[in-house]
């Protein structure tokens, strides 16, 4: 029952917020055909402001579950969202091994999630480096990335625009990863990849 009730209260928060983003910021969403509907994913996106989560949530047409900073249970809006959507807490610059296990549980059960691999809003700008997170859950489970590209929407009645790439397929990656030796390799790589995928969508 209790699963009933959370699966209306994401019925109704979803369309609230679809409504918001749709009036305030006129939302455009881009590429939705490239996400495939019966599949395992991460979405990767690039990180600027507070809209950006609940953007990638409402408008990706399926159940995700996000991972976010520890601190955001602090914020009642943000805690709220966190339980009704299932979100993954993350112990920021600390090796949070519950999280982890978590996601790769939540991977491995057929779950979808979805991360920024900045880390942090404007990362980049920040000269941060990419995580490489959402490499390592991709190949750890074989599952596909979609890169999600936000534009726009940075202020009230500014549009926003949120484009959904093709998934990428790691598995090229593979065999360098299960080496020891290159694994480091691997994880840089493929996060490269999908944080450049990510950038072209922004363009």
């Amino acid at each position: 029952m209790k699963l009933f009730f959370k699966k209306i209260a994401r019925v109704i928060v979803r369309s609230a917020i679809y409504a918001y983003c749709k009036v305030v910021y006129r939302a455009e969403i881009i590429g939705k055909e490239n996400i495939p509907k019966d599949e395992t994913l991460i979405f990767c996106g690039n990180h600027r402001n507070y809209l950006d989560p609940p953007l990638m949530v409402v408008t990706v047409g399926r159940h995700v579950r996000f991972m976010a900073k520890e601190e955001l249970r602090k914020n009642p809006f943000f805690a709220f969202l966190g339980v009704v959507f299932d979100g993954i807490y993350v112990k920021r610059d600390s090796k949070d091994v519950t999280a982890l296990k978590t996601t790769l549980k939540a991977l491995k059960n057929g779950e979808s999630i979805a991360l920024f691999p900045e880390g942090t809003r404007n990362g980049l700008e920040k000269g941060e480096k990419v995580k490489d997170g959402a490499a390592f859950f991709a190949l750890r489970t074989n599952t596909k990335v979609v890169p999600v590209g936000i534009s726009g929407g940075l202020k009230m009645f500014e549009k926003v625009t949120i484009k959904y790439g093709s998934p990428i397929d790691l598995s090229n990656y593979q065999e360098i990863y299960k080496n020891k030796e290159t694994e480091k390799q691997a994880l840089e790589d493929a996060s490269k990849l999908i944080m450049d995928s990510i950038i072209e969508l922004t363009k």
